[in-house]
């Protein structure tokens, strides 16, 4: 063991500062990345700041707007427990940069105590000495106009009390500080992004299956006669799987058959033939104008076209012939497919991010992007951006970011949570979940608690899918159409970005193959023939829900939901609070699809905040009912077809809306 003696450290610079700030937010790995943040709603600041003592401190956060050059002050104010908060509301995309600064305020020290001594009756004098004595030190630290200002007010002056302090006045005193004693945090990011990366409602469907016509594939003018109906339902993104060249050399047939037949159209994420690569388009959808074309008209509609990238080629990908570095060759002379054994996917060829010539496929990889950037393209769907490196995607968002702010990344990457998480933290704007599997009451509640109240609110943003073309879920096979209404309510509810595969979710087709927890007759391998799309209960209620979201900004956000306890676990209830207009919103879903269920709800009506005296008034916007309740505990009853939940507005209900 050594006995040599440890030099004891310097006596620190700093240490005449006494506010010790911790535990800053946003803060993403410890300001590794940048938290995320919207246009138009809400950015919180939060730190827990401490000092030695009873002093009354003073804490401000400073922020330096995307394109500003300079810093603006904003006071933040004591929550409870050292806790300190503050709020803004961003009107520009790009990078917010902030820091958290605090003091002890001699000048509120002084104010505290003044009262203390007046509300106990005792003498106050040598505390208006002080007072004046402390605005005298102020002046020192004074600007040429503050100090005029300053003088002025204390010409003649002997005794002060804080209520002599003109309100402009003291705020300006509260900021003469010497600098040896403000205590500053590190600086820290937030990617501020347009309304659609944080409240967007999508819609995926294959275009070679949109032809009226049975005889031949759809195309893109085809998807064009979708949008009027699309943009009716309230969709305001419509994501296409990958629309390239589909390879021909081991072309999947029906229902993922490793054997085609000359009528298979092959699975669209097999890209590439001798046609082209990730650059063209299918010739049977279209050229390059028409798709142009459908890009614009969607915008007239309101809706964005979502591109799918999927980085992985056919086996005659012209990219196989032209760049063999970039591909991983077995001892036999072939490309290594992809694979998880005993599932084979020789129709797919994964990059080697591992190659010698891996910055020429980065920089070949991010051309792609700005190629469809380039065609009026600003949504990105990415296909298991788990299974390509980490590195290259924080280097790509935030080498295509730079360029095009407003371009929007969704990660499909159904994996590791850590993982997930990461891709989150390194750029991309909003995630596929687990929301899918996630059914009792429990499992719901704790995975948008995890969501929502842990680090992961400041990064990860959640989109809801309850189906998708690889995964139909067992309960919508066993619930049917109930099923189908409840999990777009419970995805639409829950979080502000959510996504359905159509047009089977609105029919409510729910057939299985045999064994797998994917659909039959999948449009992955096949192309489908729609008929005129007749209204159903499922296509009556997205039209419902979605018309609630855009209405009501507490269904914009992810982050502001609380579960509120019920007697009955098949009933779920949650309030979700808009700062931005001050509404609350009561949502109650029953999660059984096959019988009628009723519950207790406790509503605290003392922690809603307001004046909520006479009671609450609640208007059920799905249904078009009223209800008053005037007690925390009340009672609901839900029928699966009939009446699967409540989506109450509140109002107090001595003044309802």
């Amino acid at each position: 063991m050594s006995t040599k003696a440890r030099t004891a450290p310097a006596i620190p610079a700093e240490g005449i500062k006494r506010a010790v700030i911790k535990y800053v937010r946003p803060s993403v790995n410890g300001g590794q990345y940048p938290a995320k943040g919207a246009v138009d709603f809400l950015q919180h600041f939060k730190a827990n700041i401490i000092a030695d003592g009873h002093d009354k401190l003073y804490a401000r956060v400073l922020l330096k707007a995307p394109g500003s050059k300079g810093w603006q002050s904003l006071p933040m104010s004591l929550v409870n427990n050292d806790l300190w908060e503050a709020a803004y509301r961003p009107d520009t995309t790009g990078l917010l940069e902030f820091k958290v600064q605090a003091w002890v305020s001699e000048l509120d020290s002084w104010h505290d105590a003044v009262e203390k001594k007046q509300l106990a009756g005792l003498d106050t004098t040598l505390e208006e000495q002080r007072g004046i004595l402390l605005l005298q030190h102020k002046l020192k630290l004074a600007s040429k106009t503050e100090a005029r200002t300053l003088k002025a007010f204390l010409d003649g002056r002997e005794r002060l009390l804080p209520s002599d302090i003109p309100p402009d006045l003291y705020s300006s005193l509260l900021l003469m500080v010497p600098k040896e004693r403000i205590s500053i945090s590190g600086s820290y990011l937030i990617v501020i992004e347009r309304i659609r990366a944080q409240f967007s409602t999508w819609y995926e469907l294959f275009p070679r299956s949109c032809s009226p016509d049975p005889e031949r594939q759809g195309n893109f003018a085809d998807v064009a006669l979708q949008l009027p109906r699309l943009a009716a339902a309230g969709f305001d993104v419509l994501y296409l799987p990958p629309i390239h060249p589909i390879g021909r050399q081991k072309r999947k047939g029906k229902n993922n058959s490793l054997i085609a037949t000359e009528s298979d159209p092959g699975s669209p994420w097999a890209i590439g033939s001798e046609e082209g690569g990730h650059k063209s388009l299918h010739p049977q959808l279209g050229t390059m104008a028409e798709f142009k074309a459908l890009v614009r008209e969607a915008r007239q509609h309101g809706i964005e076209v979502a591109m799918d990238i999927a980085f992985q080629c056919a086996p005659d990908h012209p990219y196989v012939q032209q760049h063999p570095e970039w591909f991983r060759w077995r001892p036999d002379g072939t490309v290594q497919y992809a694979e998880n054994p005993p599932k084979k996917y020789e129709d797919i060829l994964p990059f080697d991010f591992e190659s010698p010539a891996w910055p020429s496929l980065w920089e070949e990889l991010r051309s792609i992007f700005l190629f469809w950037i380039g065609k009026g393209i600003s949504i990105f769907r990415v296909d298991n951006p788990h299974t390509k490196s980490l590195r290259f995607w924080e280097w790509l968002i935030a080498s295509v970011k730079a360029e095009y702010p407003d371009v929007l990344f969704l990660a499909e990457a159904f994996t590791r949570p850590h993982i997930m998480q990461h891709l989150a933290m390194t750029g991309f704007t909003q995630s596929y979940t687990y929301f899918t599997w996630r059914n009792t009451k429990k499992e719901l509640q704790e995975y948008l608690t995890e969501l929502t109240q842990g680090p992961e609110q400041y990064f990860f943003r959640p989109n809801f899918w309850p189906n998708t073309p690889d995964i139909l879920p067992e309960h919508l096979v066993s619930g049917g159409d109930n099923m189908h209404v409840i999990r777009l309510l419970l995805a639409a509810t829950l979080s502000s970005s959510y996504g359905i595969y159509g047009p089977v979710f609105e029919r409510g087709i729910n057939t299985p193959m045999p064994g797998k927890e994917e659909y039959i007759d999948n449009e992955k391998y096949e192309i489908r023939h729609w008929e005129a799309l007749p209204d159903t209960p499922v296509s009556e209620m997205i039209r419902k829900v979605n018309q609630l979201r855009r209405q009501f900004r507490a269904l914009q956000q992810t982050n502001n939901i609380r579960f509120l306890d019920t007697s009955n676990d098949q009933i779920m209830a949650y309030l979700k609070h808009s700062e931005e207009d001050g509404f609350h919103l009561l949502i109650v879903i029953s999660l059984d699809p096959h019988y009628p269920q009723s519950a207790w709800v406790q509503v605290p009506l003392a922690e809603l905040g307001g004046d909520w005296g006479g009671g609450i008034y609640l208007s059920d916007e799905l249904n078009r009912e009223h209800y008053h309740w005037d007690q925390d505990w009340n009672y609901v009853a839900l029928h699966p077809r009939d009446k699967p939940a409540h989506i109450f507005s509140i109002a107090n209900a001595d003044r309802p809306s």
